[in-house]
């Protein structure tokens, strides 16, 4: 079983602030992790699909989902698809099973509804100027409320996943000098050129 406290002190040294919503990504990504009895991945064994889309009002969820799956940017195995809700679908490609997980309406709203929100960040507040005596007590709730009070677990489900094919060949621009990714390469009269010297 992944225990999202063990997580916290890490997620926050990662995230750069303390928050709500980094720990709620911690515990709604442990919870579809202990659904689906899987560990944190090293590799790609796992793959995250995130609801948040881009300009989200708590981005800082995907930061704590990243943490405690290991599923990151940097390995390709996590997306965001353009929903704006807080949920995420996580997929065991080895058994091609998954698990969608997402916070109860009614637990977000009582955390949007405190000073942390309504005195400090919707008045433009950096989170990392709100007081500890403010935003702890929020992260203490988020860590400490049981499953069955704060997530919805789906059951497990099928999920075929396809991978896609990864390259290692590249190249280097005849223009600037800088390595290339075969597939962005453009040709600008007889040159084989970067995105960048192509629009130039």
């Amino acid at each position: 079983m992944i225990n999202p406290k063990d997580w916290l002190e890490f997620g926050q040294k990662f995230h750069g602030h303390k928050c709500p919503a980094m720990p709620n990504g911690l515990r709604v990504a442990a919870a579809a992790m202990n659904k689906l009895n899987v560990e944190r991945t090293g590799d790609s064994d796992l793959h995250v699909i995130l609801e948040l889309g881009e300009h989200h009002c708590a981005h800082c969820f995907a930061d704590g989902v990243q943490v405690i799956t290991g599923c990151t940017l940097g390995k390709e195995n996590i997306e965001s698809v353009f929903m704006g809700k807080w949920g995420l679908t996580l997929i065991d490609k080895k058994t091609n099973r998954a698990v969608r997980v997402t916070p109860k309406a009614e637990s977000m709203m009582a955390s949007k509804n405190t000073r942390f929100f309504n005195d400090y960040r919707m008045k433009g507040v950096p989170p990392t100027q709100v007081p500890d005596e403010v935003v702890e007590p929020l992260i203490e709730k988020v860590m400490n409320t049981p499953d069955e009070e704060m997530l919805i677990i789906s059951d497990v489900f099928e999920y075929k996943w396809k991978e896609p094919k990864g390259t290692f060949a590249s190249f280097v621009c005849d223009e600037c000098g800088e390595m290339v990714v075969e597939k962005y390469g453009r040709l600008k009269g007889n040159k084989k050129v970067c995105i960048a010297c192509a629009n130039k």
